[in-house]
């Protein structure tokens, strides 16, 4: 690991968190030089959806390079572009009744969301926006601006002056419904809330702790922007492409947005994000918003073979059947260790497992990943596990997976138990 200490900034987190040199990885596993293997309940933060090395997506991949396609092409039509767009036409709107232009842009996350608030902006002729409490949606300025947690925010070098956050479905417990404070604040000329442009949530509140929005609280958020002339944007970027089990996470709800940002997954894990575009919103003038690599030629390829995923249900069965398997294994964890005061919260293959006290979360992470598992932390205080798994895990490894956590949070209780004694304890 000498070399990453060297030469590569002090930026770098989650080499901290996994200090292994990583060589190679197939569908739900991850291998280090030295051959160890390692179980990933991480995936690449949600990139992963569909595994390492998909073999429909390497195979095309190897087929597109052998035959000299274009990589860069800017915004430029190319064959792989078209074939993107017409699937993801057929496969994904068009079965759902959606009409939305597709906009590309930086091959990020946050540039989507970027992209996102500028056009609301512009379309709207507003500059506040209002986010909510725990939210993340990236760390570029304007992105970073609409993210809630502190660790990520600094008087230095953010603009307060144009986002608004209100507190998130559940922010008070259960017995205050959030979407009528905010209504409120819009009602009311004094509260010193300027009308925004745009609303930005994500359903899913994946680095803020995996806080889940109920469909009835995201019914009401829509209900607001309509009554007040505002545009929804759902963050769609780590729980859309079929984390919560249906393609758009907010599905269920029956929600319709009026922009929506995708990345992550939506590229097989190369790079790319775009953003859906309502028609009516589409005002951009010809250039006015680019840049050098937005549309990467690769992961068209990636993603359209991956769209063959949602030619069924099949997939959205599987993820359910799973979440029951992963939600069950918690419950049975939580239950064993009661002193832990565990607390289990999720939707689909993305679920946080709470545990109050100081640190454990990181200890837990640590062990885990000794004993060949990869998990990370959510929420403001890290104090949240975040089972974030491929979305193709076979039910045995990811039963395997959780008995990692059930014994590393065993084994960390036993031997606080024995400092208290003055014992040593051995893994």
């Amino acid at each position: 690991m000498r070399i990453f200490d060297q030469l590569e900034s002090q930026v770098r987190s989650y080499v901290r968190h996994f200090p292994t040199v990583f060589q190679k990885a197939t569908g739900s596993y991850l291998y280090d030089e030295q051959g160890k293997e390692f179980i990933d309940f991480f995936a690449g933060a949600g990139t992963l959806n569909y595994g390492h090395n998909n073999p429909m997506v390497n195979e095309a991949l190897i087929e597109y390079i052998k035959n000299d396609g274009i990589v860069h092409g800017l915004d430029k039509a190319t064959s792989a572009k078209k074939k993107f767009l017409e699937t993801f036409y057929s496969t994904i709107l068009e079965p759902r009744h959606m009409e939305y232009k597709i906009q590309f842009s930086g091959p990020t996350g946050t540039n989507a969301v970027e992209t996102a608030l500028k056009l609301v902006r512009m379309v709207k002729g507003r500059s506040n926006i209002i986010s909510f409490t725990n939210a993340f949606h990236g760390l570029t300025m304007g992105a970073m601006a609409v993210t809630g947690n502190a660790f990520y925010r600094d008087e230095a070098f953010i603009n307060r002056s144009n986002v608004t956050f209100m507190p998130y479905d559940g922010y008070f417990g259960d017995e205050v419904d959030t979407s009528a404070y905010l209504r409120k604040f819009l009602e009311d000329k004094s509260s010193g809330v300027d009308l925004p442009a745009a609303i930005i949530l994500e359903t899913v509140q994946a680095e803020g702790g995996v806080n889940v929005a109920s469909d009835e609280w995201l019914k009401r958020i829509e209900q607001i922007c309509r009554d007040f002339d505002i545009l929804l944007i759902v963050d769609d970027i780590q729980v859309g492409n079929g984390r919560t089990g249906t393609f758009f996470s907010f599905e269920p709800s029956g929600i319709n947005p009026d922009i929506i940002t995708l990345s992550k997954s939506i590229g097989g894990g190369l790079p790319l994000a775009l953003v859906l575009i309502k028609p009516e919103l589409d005002q951009w003038r010809p250039g006015e918003h680019t840049g050098t690599f937005r549309g990467n030629n690769l992961a068209f390829v990636a993603s359209t073979e991956l769209f063959s995923y949602w030619e069924n249900d099949n997939l959205s069965e599987v993820v359910r059947y799973k979440e029951n398997v992963l939600r069950s294994g918690l419950e049975e964890i939580a239950q064993k260790y009661p002193s832990i005061e565990a607390r289990i919260r999720g939707k689909g293959l993305i679920y946080g497992f709470h545990i109050p006290s100081h640190g454990f979360c990181h200890e837990v992470s640590a062990e885990a990943f000794e004993r060949g598992l990869l998990i990370e932390l959510a929420g403001a205080k890290d104090d949240v596990l975040k089972f974030l798994p491929p979305l193709v895990i076979e039910e045995e490894l990811l039963q395997q997976g959780l008995k990692i956590i059930d014994d590393t949070i065993g084994f960390l209780l036993d031997q606080k138990k024995a400092m208290i004694r003055g014992e040593v304890v051995c893994s």
